[in-house]
């Protein structure tokens, strides 16, 4: 619904304003038929020159009937007044959470798409496409080094990218970090090629693991190659990555019993560029890898987290104690949600 009126409104600037204003006429009949004119324009603080015209246009729409004693909707009218009712608290009931989720988390701005990625692959698929809209949205005309994590959530972003970002733009995207778990499609380094292939950008690839000893981490770092993508990284002026559940995290790392035992000891409930947190957001445990560091991204002019599902609502809240308050946060409902309990909109 919100894509929707935002993609209109670019055609039709005052669309809202229209929406919200002859709602409130319907209203006001709605709650006093019958009305008659003046009475309408008292309530209401419309001119009776303006109302004349918008009540003859929900005349010839069928919404509105008139008598000797006033206006009155129809059926027609009053089923439409409750669905535009249903439309517009929909909306600014979201635009609200938003603004809440952003101020809660201590982000720069927040946008939340609806249902909740756990349960649905759709709404996967529409926390990529609205990512990419947001990507859009924040970056104006110029080149951009974009720097891009690896995972399922940004594979769905990257299957909405299109050339035309790429309009008064340049991008050259690197992956954030080494390989991770099993999956090719997810890597990093896979979704930023599927970046740079859509827009029609370049890429530079990082072929290491993400999790090596520090000795490993040594005898490589000084490799032409893993030297040259380590270099770009670090120029990075744009960041897309996701924020994940420690526990996950630790299985996709196919960790020790061991280690998890001591990580969930230890109560770790996120996991970001390596870093394990708790819920007050302390760094509980950092691997050894190739890529951007956590420190890192406080640099990054342009960093948008996308994260969704309810069972990334604890990671996404604690990983808020240590993002940057720049951070443009894209995620779903089911994660909202969990986060916002409590709290009146």
């Amino acid at each position: 619904m919100k894509d929707a009126i935002s993609v209109l409104q670019k055609v039709i600037p005052d669309l809202l304003a229209h929406l919200t204003h002859r709602y409130r006429i319907l209203e006001v009949i709605h709650l006093h038929a019958p009305i008659g004119r003046r009475s309408l324009s008292e309530i209401t603080s419309i001119s009776e020159r303006s109302l004349r015209t918008e009540t003859d246009f929900l005349k010839n729409q069928g919404l509105l009937i008139s008598s000797k004693s006033g206006m009155s909707l129809t059926l027609k009218g009053k089923k439409v007044f409750h669905e535009l009712e249903d439309v517009l608290d929909r909306m600014l009931t979201m635009d609200r959470k938003e603004e809440a989720l952003a101020k809660k988390l201590n982000l720069q701005f927040c946008r939340i798409i609806p249902g909740d990625t756990d349960e649905s692959s759709d709404a996967l698929d529409d926390l990529g496409k609205q990512a990419v809209e947001v990507f859009d949205e924040l970056l104006p005309e110029g080149e951009f080094i974009v720097a891009v994590a690896g995972g399922s959530t940004m594979l769905a972003m990257a299957r909405h990218m299109t050339t035309k970002l790429s309009e008064q733009r340049h991008f050259t995207f690197v992956p954030a970090r080494g390989g991770l778990g099993d999956l090719m499609a997810i890597q990093a380094n896979s979704v930023s090629d599927s970046m740079a292939q859509a827009t029609g950008g370049t890429n530079t690839a990082l072929f290491v693991p993400d999790d090596l000893s520090e000795e490993a981490l040594n005898m490589l770092k000084n490799e032409p190659s893993i030297l040259q993508t380590m270099n770009l990284m670090k120029r990075a002026n744009c960041l897309l990555y996701s924020i994940g559940n420690a526990k996950v995290m630790m299985d996709r790392r196919k960790m020790a019993t061991g280690f998890k035992a001591d990580l969930i000891e230890k109560k770790a409930v996120g996991e970001a560029f390596g870093c394990y947190f708790d819920e007050k957001g302390q760094i509980v445990h950092r691997l050894s890898r190739f890529g951007l560091q956590i420190e890192d991204v406080a640099k990054i002019p342009y960093a948008i987290a996308i994260a969704g599902g309810s069972s990334k609502a604890n990671a996404i809240e604690a990983y808020s104690h240590i993002a940057p308050e720049h951070t443009w946060l894209v995620t779903d409902e089911g994660a909202a949600n969990q986060i916002l309990k409590g709290i009146s909109l």
